[in-house]
């Protein structure tokens, strides 16, 4: 049975706390009852307080349609992604959802706004001298540079999400098979294959430096990938050593772990790989995810043959 909800601050209360009991409560109905991940509930609550930044000190509860369509209009004025705006939009309706269920609307209008085509730009991708360039990066006078470029290496020979190498443990790793186990979204596992390069560079990490960084902690972390500190990698870092490793690699600095996905997937497409394959690899539910990439590989044969052909 569903725990109990906990009820809505009247509409008397001051805008602010309204705000946060509403963000708190909010995050309590989708880690309880909807049972989403921990990732996904922080996105929806960062989600939650950009919509109320917008709505001030109007009531949720007496929006209309048009209200609704000026705050996706506002979204898609903050340069947000397209992946993005479309998940804002599915936040607010099930905010809007939680409010019907907690009796303070009939309707959920939000349910009438049509969500933007995700991937209405090509996902950046590094061409492959740019990921070496950046697998390079790694330098032997950096603190950490053997965990860097194991989990560089690691990131780009599997396709995996920064929260999936955050979360990597040392018994998920099979150096000996060349592969790895990993948990995606919903703590589903998937069988992840490591080249030659990325399973040398774990062997370095695990015997050089690794036991360095687990003895600032006890010695005891299970995960693989570990702080100085001796603690967990959290998903935040790995973005920030990533962005790091590109601006010294002299690549866009705007990349993220989610384009040495990309990068994966178009690499793998490129070289001949099964559609099937790379969708098992990515851990996609349906194939309908993974067909981007055949899409971004479409487009650079546009791109060349409108440079290239006479009459392009």
């Amino acid at each position: 049975m569903s725990p109990p909800r906990r009820k809505l601050r009247p509409h008397g209360a001051p805008p602010g706390q309204v705000s946060r009991h509403w963000e708190k409560d909010f995050a309590h109905y989708l880690s309880a009852e909807c049972h989403l991940s921990e990732n996904t509930v922080a996105a929806y609550r960062r989600d939650l307080r950009r919509f109320l930044q917008w709505l001030g000190n109007r009531s949720p509860t007496r929006l209309e349609i048009q209200d609704l369509s000026d705050y996706a209009a506002w979204l898609h004025g903050q340069n947000l992604a397209p992946a993005s705006l479309a998940r804002h939009i599915v936040s607010l309706r099930l905010f809007l959802r939680y409010l019907q269920l907690e009796g303070l609307l009939t309707q959920n209008k939000a349910e009438l706004l049509g969500g933007p085509k995700l991937w209405e730009r090509v996902p950046h991708v590094l061409t492959p001298n740019q990921v070496e360039m950046l697998l390079q990066s790694p330098r032997p006078y950096d603190r950490c540079h053997l965990r860097n470029r194991a989990l560089l290496e690691f990131l780009y020979a599997t396709g995996c999400r920064a929260s999936e190498a955050a979360n990597l443990r040392l018994n998920d790793l099979h150096l000996e098979e060349a592969y790895g186990v990993c948990r995606g979204k919903g703590n589903k596992e998937r069988i992840v294959p490591l080249g030659k390069r990325a399973v040398q560079a774990f062997r370095d990490y695990l015997s050089q430096e690794r036991p360095l960084l687990a003895a600032a902690s006890g010695g005891n972390s299970p995960y693989a990938f570990l702080s100085y500190r001796g603690r967990r990698l959290r998903r935040e870092r790995i973005w920030e050593l990533l962005k790091f490793h590109a601006i010294r690699a002299g690549i866009p600095n705007d990349i993220s772990p989610h384009t040495l996905r990309h990068s994966f997937a178009t690499h793998l497409l490129a070289g001949g790989a099964d559609l099937r394959h790379v969708q098992e690899m990515l851990g996609h539910a349906g194939i309908a995810t993974t067909q981007i990439y055949t899409h971004v590989d479409y487009a650079r044969l546009k791109a060349v043959h409108k440079r290239f052909h006479p009459r392009g």
